[in-house]
C-alpha cells in the first residue's frame, strides 16, 4: 500500500499516525518527543501537565502552565524539531490559558474534545497554530464548524472522528456502546462526507483522523481504505519504553486480560474505560472522599463526586496501580511486551 504523508495545513507528517494526548502525565515529552522524532505526530496531554513540579500541589495551575511549556520545548528538542500537538479538553478548568501557553511554547496542533471547543478559533487568532475538534458523529462536525464559520469565518484544520473502543473518557452513553461499536465504519464515512460540505466552502483540504481501536495494520488500512486521511493510537504506545508513565503503569497493560478491562464511572459524567483494580471495585460500592479539590474539570464538584480523578490519575501514573485510575483502550489486552515506538509505528504503518 502506498502511503501518502499526513498534510494538516502545513505541517506534514511523513507517518499518517497521531500519537493520542493521554493524561495525567502519560503522554508528556518523551513519548510525544520519541513518536516525532519518527515522522508522526506526538500529542502531549495538558492535563496536569505540570503533575511533577515542586509547587503542583501548592499552586496547581501555575505548576501546570509551567510544566506544559516546558513539555513541549523538550518535545521540540527530542523530535529535532518535529511535529508536536497538545491535547487540551473542554472539560478544563483554565482552558484558555492552557491552549494561550500551548501556542507560546511553540506547539504546532490543538487537539480539542471532552465538550465542544467552540471558543478555540478565538482563542487561537493571529496564531499559527493548527486546530483539530474531537468529535464522535457527523451532527458534532456540523455543530462546532457551522459555528465556527458563522462567529469567525473559520474551519478546521483536521477532524479527529473518535470511536467507542477508544480509552479514557467516551464520548458514548453507556447502553448505546454496542450498537456505536458495529456502527463506526458508517459513523467514519458520514463524518468524512460531512467534512467534505466545508473543505468546499472554504476550498481547502482537512484531513479525517480515525481513533479508538485502531490497533493492528489491518485496522489502519481499513481506516485508509474508508477515506481517513491517517489514525490516532493511543493505548498501544503506554507500552513503550519512551512513554512517561511508570513502569508499573506499563506492566499493568502487558499482564491484563481482556476480561479485566470495563467502564467505570467518571466525575466528567461520561463512562471511562479502565483497567479493573481495587479503585474500580470501592466505586461500585460507593463514594471515594475527596480530601483535596485540584480545580481541575468543569462539571465535578467535590461535595457529590464519586471520586477525585486527578488524585486516581496521579496515583496510576506514578505507578500505584491498585489505588489508581488505569485508563486504556478496549484492546490494551492484546499487548504482551515493552518495546519502542519505533517497533509500535513499523508494526503498525508498514507490517
Amino acid at each position: 500500500m502506498n502511503i501518502k504523508p499526513l498534510t494538516i495545513g502545513n505541517l506534514i507528517a511523513k507517518i499518517p499516525v497521531i500519537q493520542g494526548g493521554m493524561g495525567v502525565g502519560v503522554s508528556l515529552s518523551n513519548l510525544a518527543g520519541a513518536v516525532a522524532k519518527e515522522g508522526a505526530i506526538g500529542i502531549i496531554s495538558a492535563a496536569h501537565s505540570g503533575y511533577l513540579e515542586e509547587d503542583f500541589e501548592t499552586n496547581t495551575l501555575k505548576a501546570n502552565l509551567r510544566g506544559l511549556a516546558k513539555h513541549i520545548k523538550k518535545a521540540k528538542e527530542i523530535s529535532c524539531n518535529g511535529i508536536i500537538g497538545v491535547n487540551v479538553m473542554v472539560a478544563m478548568n483554565n482552558y484558555v490559558e492552557h491552549v494561550k501557553t500551548a501556542i507560546e511554547a511553540g506547539a504546532d496542533l490543538i487537539i480539542s474534545g471532552a465538550g465542544l471547543p467552540l471558543s478555540l478559533p478565538e482563542i487561537t487568532e493571529n496564531s499559527s497554530i493548527k486546530i483539530a475538534p474531537i468529535v464522535s458523529s457527523s451532527k458534532a462536525v456540523r455543530v462546532i464548524l457551522n459555528y465556527w464559520k458563522k462567529h469567525f469565518n473559520r474551519t478546521a484544520d483536521a477532524i479527529v472522528v473518535e470511536g467507542p473502543l477508544a480509552g479514557g473518557h467516551l464520548g458514548f452513553k453507556k447502553n448505546n456502546l454496542e450498537e456505536e461499536i458495529s456502527n463506526f465504519d458508517t459513523n467514519i464515512l458520514n463524518v468524512i462526507n460531512e467534512v467534505k460540505n466545508f473543505e468546499k466552502e472554504f476550498n481547502k483540504s482537512i484531513p479525517v483522523i480515525v481513533a479508538g481501536g485502531v490497533f493492528s495494520h489491518d485496522d489502519f488500512v481499513k481506516c485508509l481504505n474508508l477515506g481517513a486521511s491517517g489514525v490516532q493510537v493511543a493505548t498501544q504506545f503506554v507500552a513503550t519504553h519512551e512513554c512517561d508513565a511508570h513502569i508499573n503503569f506499563k506492566k499493568a497493560y502487558v499482564n491484563c486480560k481482556k476480561e479485566d478491562i470495563e467502564l467505570t464511572i467518571s466525575p466528567v459524567g461520561m463512562p471511562g474505560r479502565a483497567i479493573k483494580n481495587k479503585l474500580t471495585e470501592q466505586l461500585k460500592n460507593g463514594k471515594i472522599k475527596v480530601t483535596k479539590c485540584y480545580n481541575c474539570l468543569i462539571p465535578c464538584n467535590p461535595a457529590d463526586t464519586p471520586y477525585c480523578i486527578s488524585s486516581a490519575l496521579i496515583k496510576a501514573v506514578k505507578g500505584d496501580i491498585e489505588n489508581g485510575l488505569v485508563f486504556c483502550g478496549a484492546n490494551a489486552y492484546k499487548i504482551n511486551e515493552i518495546v519502542s515506538v519505533k517497533d509500535i509505528l513499523n508494526k503498525l504503518v508498514f507490517n
